[in-house]
């Protein structure tokens, strides 16, 4: 029977991961307190204990913002934490799966990212991922580094939940229109990691639910399947300054993903209509 570790198994995507991987045989979900992965002695240990065939690292310092005043804090979970989980994958002889963030892109570019373009990241926030893909590259060959984006859940704080929260409470919202990307289903991501562990096909992939879309037209899309009538007026991202850069642009192709594995993402607004549906139907 196929075990897999699952770090980080409390948030949105580690609870999805979980859940599809108890399909295919035993799951270990791992998370704070019992076990940090800025630790590299207590991950070494848990490894060790558990014995697992594959580890997947979806634990992750994500506060884009707080980054900024934090570097420390997200290179210690992003940076050494990613580390630590690939070291002791490879001396296990296992595969490690780390999920990285089309952040690392400087948005210059205006058709969608394939996994070999140059990365440039912006704020502290993506250079703490870069450095984290680079530490699992180096630490374990047998590696799958996976960039998404805009990524939705149950339970997370994301993009969709927030523009729900808003519009319960107000007829009109502003949404900027300069950021495009490809939202992306939790559940979506995990069938892909999935998909991807029966290969062994290392190397850097992106997986998003295909296609693209500004933040706007994401939101109108949000209000739409959720049945809700509030309005969506765009702005400049100018008019929400933050301490983050973030890039303008950073779709992402999924063609490596559906060459190698066969697995092809559906596109971003059939799984948005799926997640409300399936937010929906927990009450």
């Amino acid at each position: 029977m196929l075990t897999t570790v699952v770090f980080g198994a409390k948030g949105q995507l580690g609870r999805d991961l979980v859940a599809r991987f108890r399909r295919d045989g035993e799951v270990l979900a791992v998370d704070l307190p019992e076990v940090d992965i800025a630790d590299g002695p207590a991950v070494e240990s848990a490894l060790q204990d558990l014995r697992p065939d594959q580890v997947i690292n979806a634990a992750a310092y994500t506060d884009v913002e707080k980054a900024e005043d934090d570097e420390a804090g997200a290179f210690r979970v992003n940076d050494a934490g990613a580390a630590h989980v690939a070291s002791a994958a490879y001396r296990l002889g296992i595969p490690v799966v780390y999920y990285s963030t089309d952040y690392v892109f400087g948005g210059s570019k205006q058709s969608p990212y394939e996994p070999d373009d140059a990365i440039a990241p912006l704020g502290v926030y993506a250079r703490s991922k870069a450095a984290g893909e680079m530490a699992t590259r180096s630490a374990n060959p047998r590696h799958f580094i996976v960039r998404t984006a805009w990524l939705y859940g149950p339970g997370g704080n994301n993009f969709v939940e927030k523009i729900l929260r808003a519009a319960a409470t107000r007829p009109a919202l502003r949404v900027v229109h300069d950021e495009t990307g490809s939202p992306t289903h939790t559940w979506d991501l995990a069938e892909a990691t999935a998909a991807l562990l029966m290969t062994s096909d290392y190397g850097v992939y992106h997986a998003v639910n295909e296609g693209a879309c500004r933040r706007d037209e994401f939101a109108r899309a949000i209000l739409r399947c959720a049945g809700l009538n509030a309005t969506v007026t765009e702005c400049s991202s100018d008019e929400f300054p933050t301490k983050a850069r973030r890039p303008g642009y950073s779709a992402l192709s999924n063609a490596r993903l559906a060459q190698r594995t066969g697995h092809v993402m559906r596109s971003w607004e059939a799984a948005l209509d799926a997640y409300i549906k399936r937010r929906n139907s927990r009450g």
